[in-house]
């Protein structure tokens, strides 16, 4: 996947976790999957 795609993938909704950005068609935010990557977790740990 090129940068574009994969940036389109993110978005918002005020009805979602208070707005904060999202993976689309999931409720898990942006900022979560990076605090988990931090941490060392893998892909098939986080989805």
């Amino acid at each position: 996947m090129n940068d574009n795609n994969l940036l389109s993938r993110i978005t918002f909704d005020k009805n979602i976790l208070a707005g904060k950005p999202i993976i689309r068609g999931m409720r898990i935010s942006v900022a979560m999957i990076l605090e988990l990557l931090a941490k060392g977790a893998n892909k098939e740990e986080i989805f």
